[in-house]
């Protein structure tokens, strides 16, 4: 019995703890030092909904925060734009590919919120749809203390996105299986899965 698989992307600028959430979920350990030039791929089996599902997530680790800094650079070093045009064909890619998208800022620095406007745009353009199952995540939550983005201004930039919105710590575990959980019913939502959309005509099919 072959079960479904999610492609699911994690994206945001670079600090914000998108590796310690993806770590956490596949591997019950909390990350605080990571590489912040590494892009991984995680496999995870988990169960939603009494269904079995195969989660490959896409953790994109600095490929955003890089790319944002090469913008910068480009203005002074030509020979950065061949850099730009790499990483935006690789961007352009795992977007493509991704069936839903964690977008991840921290609640301790207010740019790393900021960014995710126009990460948001890039990834409808890329999808060329508005209907994309996507996930606000206001990462950090534990560092209350250090907190600069309100949590209402979390909940407003999800309805402006009209996407669900969360606020999690990796480092405490809190929410972190909730982001991916609900992206996986966002997912079955948008893209029914055809096997079961046959057993259900199947029985119907019974009952006349």
């Amino acid at each position: 019995l072959t079960m479904r698989e999610y492609k699911i992307v994690v994206l945001g600028s670079g600090g914000v703890g998108k590796s310690a959430l993806t770590v956490q979920f596949v591997q019950g350990i909390f990350v605080e030092k990571y590489d912040p030039t590494i892009e991984d791929s995680y496999r995870k089996q988990v169960e939603v909904d009494a269904q079995q599902c195969m989660l490959e997530i896409l953790d994109t680790a600095g490929t955003y925060a890089i790319l944002m800094t090469v913008r910068v650079i480009v203005k002074v070093i030509s020979e950065t734009w061949r850099n730009q045009e790499q990483f935006t064909a690789m961007r352009d890619l795992y977007m493509k590919n991704g069936q839903g998208f964690v977008l991840v800022y921290s609640i301790t620095a207010q740019s790393t919120f900021n960014d995710l406007i126009d990460l948001r745009d890039q990834i409808l353009r890329v999808k060329d749809t508005d209907d994309v199952p996507m996930i606000l995540v206001g990462n950090k939550c534990d560092l209350e203390d250090e907190r600069v983005v309100g949590k209402d201004q979390g909940q407003n930039l999800a309805r402006q996105f009209n996407c669900a919105f969360l606020e999690t710590s990796a480092k405490a575990k809190v929410n972190v299986n909730e982001v991916f959980y609900d992206l996986v019913r966002q997912i079955n939502r948008r893209f029914p899965d055809p096997k079961q959309r046959k057993k259900r005509s199947k029985k119907k099919c019974g009952i006349l």
